[in-house]
């Protein structure tokens, strides 16, 4: 009996929205995670959206934690689909050989394997001549090596979809073809999704006057190239958007098929990353796929009726470079023909990370879209959203994939469309760590942006704004690379030693506008966040650090909290996730109001401006502008002490000024009424003159931050980790009930936050991702930060070790460069470990 001749269903617990690769792989592992009454639909066959024109291939080459993760259980899931359903999948394990061309492609794969370790990815290293020996056909002239990872591959897009919905089918799962979501309406308890049953007309796919509502639970919407559609029937922005991908076939290459004859292995899949393209074989011929300039966004405000399975015509001019480098690479290839071509939309994000979590201001609404390396993640996604769906969180921190790291005020079309487009072609470049793309940019910019541009500011990107990374040389020469990345230090290196130096030594003044604010206030607002947040909460004009915590005890928000009133409370947070924190702020208002009471919750992010002013002489700075009956004591530990707020005035600029310093140093948080910031700009930098207030981005900052082991959310923060694992249990109160508590308790220690110092190689220091590693050579943990000291005079970063390990003093190795370099545990806060400095009187 054919499954879909049965009565459909209209009430299910999880309806997955979308046929692809990534939609059968959630309706899966919805079912193996324990949820028996799964649905997929699709509006038109299995496999008809990008599943069909992929290539199939399954790099496991990812700089992002997460996404490695994600694509490391798909090549492992994979491979056991046969035994399970008795499908092929068409796995074929021949290994992924990325080659180099360059000393500096080099570096990238050597930091990216130390981030793979941290992963449990294996690869190996080869030479240009270890290359030549395996596969002669290769031209390795022009090669500095290669990274090898053996245990992928490539695969069959349509054989491992049908492989999964097999599997869903065998576990409960009805997938039902043909029938299209139209509509979905959220009831307060539940979806109603109003779906039309689509039927053939004309070789083309139309609506047919029935219809069917289904209620559901949960929705998750893997809608691949309908994503834009799928936005407007939700009224939500999600910036994934197809670019047209390109990839052609040759005719058999007689050297290949003599190679082949002779009982030799089949090619790995060939990655030439300083080309922009990768070949693998097909049928006694090659696939050279591409990553060219200029391919074209498509599909930017939706799917035409009439495009299926469908087609753009192939653009050679576009692609002719890569062709010529397949050539090169490969010269036995010269005389096939070309055999077949593609050009098909697959969809991209502006990071090129696919959008996995729950949807922007609704419920129960999951979203699984962006993939631009679709068949490659399917099979992790499925398995990390089903965790998320049914337990709450998955075992992974999948903050860096939340849709909402794009902002719903600011995020657009045309940005989108424009990011993308860079995003493709930016494939194969060099990933550096402190690469800025500039696309779309600037976009979001606050008022002192031309002044600290004319001050040889360059910027950063963050949730859309500019934000000086560094000060550059105003009197540079002509030929001065302001964009000089480097898996090393870079040109920006050097300035960003100055400003730090500037901080401990004498005042720096950074802009922190980005950060994200919130005001919470109302009857109900002080048994909320007692209830939201771990730690105390502060006495009025007091702060206080805390963590709002997940259903699993583990950190999802970072808060500074300044109480204004008995029930009014500002809350600041990371500049990076404003919607992030907002939509969790928001629903947990939603879900406490009846029990605590009325409570506001504003959004003020773009209201304040911020500086931070830090530094021993930061505050002989304020006291030149400060207005006050006694301006030699308004700003002294008396008046003005450390953890404390006070409304002052900066000349003519009402100031909420808080005494604390991401850096460590004395300092000021000024926040103030952006429209006033280029006033307040220009009194604090022509004040600074007199004591030589240097300007300072946010690289500077950042090291500074690690040597008083100040943990940053998204880094040591996040939601694979506690607080207490975080080393933080001076920010919760266990005396009081929370959100989260139990399972905080019931977790225990895993693993600890530590700060290390690092006699690193003289060119360069840790980025953060890499692995951590005890004398005798057991991979003990990994590093989330990494950068400069100025204090140490050497490498410092920051990361996470087994808990018995987490004593100073003990010895480790961080893998930097493919060597292991002497790293010690050093004490929490090594510079001013007693706060001394920052709470120094004058």
């Amino acid at each position: 009996m054919n499954p879909e001749s049965r009565v459909m269903k209209t009430h299910v617990k999880a309806l997955v929205v979308g046929g692809g690769a990534v939609g059968t792989s959630i309706a899966y592992h919805l079912a193996k995670a324990g949820w028996e009454d799964v649905m997929l639909v699709e509006r038109d066959e299995l496999t008809s959206g990008s599943t069909w024109h992929a290539a199939g291939l399954l790099p496991l080459f990812n700089m992002s934690y997460a996404t490695t993760h994600i694509h490391k259980y798909s090549v492992d899931f994979y491979k056991t689909l046969e035994e399970e359903t008795g499908l092929n999948a068409g796995f074929a394990v021949v290994g992924n050989l990325r080659m180099a061309q360059t000393d500096e492609r080099m570096d990238e794969y050597r930091l990216y394997a130390s981030t793979a370790e941290t992963c449990g990815v294996p690869y190996v290293w080869l030479t240009p001549d270890e290359i030549k020996e395996r596969w002669p056909l290769i031209n390795t002239e022009d090669l500095k090596g290669a990274l090898y990872h053996h245990t992928d591959g490539y695969i069959n897009p349509a054989d491992v979809t049908q492989a999964m919905a097999k599997g869903a089918r065998q576990r409960g799962v009805e997938i039902v073809r043909k029938l299209q979501a139209d509509s979905y309406n959220w009831t307060g308890t539940h979806w109603e999704v109003t779906c039309t049953k689509m039927v053939e007309k004309g070789g083309n796919l139309v609506e047919s006057d029935e219809t069917v509502t289904i209620t559901a639970e949960h929705v998750v919407t893997a809608s691949g190239n309908h994503a834009q559609r799928t936005a407007k029937l939700l009224g939500i922005k999600i910036p994934a958007i197809p670019v047209e991908h390109q990839f052609i076939v040759t005719d058999v290459d007689p050297a290949l098929q003599a190679w082949r004859a002779e009982g030799n292995p089949e090619h790995p899949v060939i990655r030439d990353a300083d080309a922009q393209s990768y070949v693998r074989e097909e049928r006694g011929g090659w696939i050279l796929g591409v990553y060219e300039k200029h391919a074209p966004a498509c599909f930017e405000y939706g799917v035409p009726d009439s495009f299926r399975a469908d087609l753009f015509p192939l653009d050679l001019e576009r692609i002719e470079d890569q062709y010529m480098a397949m050539i090169h690479r490969m010269p036995s290839c010269e005389e096939s023909g070309l055999k077949d071509d593609f050009n098909g939309p697959i969809c991209y994000t502006p990071d090129g990370n696919p959008l996995v979590g729950p949807a922007p201001g609704l419920r129960n609404m999951w979203l699984a879209e962006g993939f631009s390396f679709g068949i490659t993640a399917a099979g992790g996604t499925g398995y990390y959203l089903a965790q998320m769906m049914v337990d709450g969180e998955a075992e992974i921190d999948m903050a860096s994939l939340d849709p909402k790291r794009y902002g719903q005020g600011w995020m657009t079309t045309e940005f989108a469309a424009r990011k993308n487009e860079e995003c493709y072609d930016h494939v194969y470049i060099l990933h550096h760590p402190d690469e800025e793309r500039p696309a779309c940019r600037p976009l979001r910019t606050a008022p002192a942006y031309d002044r600290q541009k004319a001050k040889g500011a360059q910027f950063g990107f963050v949730n859309g704004w500019e934000r000086p990374n560094y000060y550059g040389p105003l009197d540079a020469p002509e030929n001065f690379d302001h964009d000089a990345r480097s898996f090393r230090r870079g040109g920006w290196w050097q300035y960003a030693v100055d400003e730090a130096k500037a901080v401990r030594e004498g005042v720096g003044l950074i802009d922190a506008t980005a950060f994200t604010k919130h005001i919470v206030e109302g009857p109900g607002a002080t048994q909320f966040l007692d209830w939201f947040t771990c730690n105390k909460l502060p006495k009025v004009g007091r702060i206080n650090l805390t963590y709002a915590l997940t259903s699993h005890g583990t950190t999802r928000t970072e808060y500074t909290i300044v109480r204004l009133a008995e029930d009014k409370y500002y809350l600041v947070s990371a500049g990076a996730w404003t919607s992030y924190d907002s939509d969790y702020l928001r629903k947990a208002i939603e879900d406490k109001r009846d029990e605590f009471g009325w409570i506001s919750c504003h959004d003020v992010t773009t209201q304040w401006g911020v500086f931070a002013i830090a530094g021993p002489k930061s505050r002989d700075v304020l006291k030149e502008i400060v207005k006050d009956a006694d301006p030699s004591t308004v700003l002294g530990n008396k008046r003005f002490p450390w953890l404390t707020m006070r409304n002052i005035e900066l000349g003519m600029v009402p100031v909420m000024a808080i005494r604390v310093a991401y850096t460590g140093e004395l300092g000021w948080e000024l926040h103030h009424p952006i429209e006033m910031q280029n006033n307040l700009w220009d009194q604090l930098t022509t004040a600074g003159e007199k004591h030589g207030m240097k300007l300072v981005g946010a690289r500077a900052q950042n090291w500074l931050r690690q040597e008083k082991s100040y943990r940053a959310f998204g880094n040591e923060l996040g939601r694979d980790a506690t607080p207490l694992e975080a080393d933080l249990p001076r920010f919760v109160d266990l005396s009081k009930d929370f959100h989260g508590k139990a399972k905080l308790e019931e977790t225990g220690v895993r693993s600890k936050c530590v700060t290390l110092l690092i006699d690193g190689p003289a060119d360069a220091d840790p980025w953060g991702r890499e692995a951590l590693y005890a004398p005798d050579g057991t991979r003990v943990g990994r590093l989330t930060s990494g950068g400069y000291s100025v204090a140490f005079g050497k490498s410092i970063g920051m990361g996470y070790v087994k808990p018995e390990l987490a004593v100073e003093g003990t010895q480790l190795k961080v893998k930097m460069l493919d060597q292991l370099w002497d790293a010690t545990i050093t004490q929490d806060s090594p510079y001013d470990p007693k706060n001394e400095v920052i709470r120094v009187d004058g």
